[in-house]
């Protein structure tokens, strides 16, 4: 099994201009191609990820492996303080 992060692929969203968001909650979610935090407006998390954006991932190394139901991610950034 690949190493990394095991996430729920109901928490990965695509959004409309194209980034690919983990829904982290209270406005904020991280953008799976550069691995930082952002802010982002719930209503925009309607697109459920798809198979494509996620072999995008695996192709740059971000993500390990993913399935209908998981999303194994190699790292994730330390969440904000404060």
């Amino acid at each position: 099994m690949p190493s990394g992060i095991i996430v729920n692929r109901h928490l990965i969203f695509t959004l409309p201009d194209g980034r690919v968001i983990m829904d982290w909650g209270e406005h904020l979610g991280i953008d799976l191609a550069v691995g930082e935090f952002v802010t982002c407006d719930p209503a925009q998390l309607s697109y459920p990820v798809n198979d494509h954006d996620l072999e995008t991932l695996r192709r740059m190394g971000r993500v390990a492996s993913y399935d209908d139901l998981q999303v194994i991610v190699v790292s994730l950034p330390d969440p904000p303080t404060g």
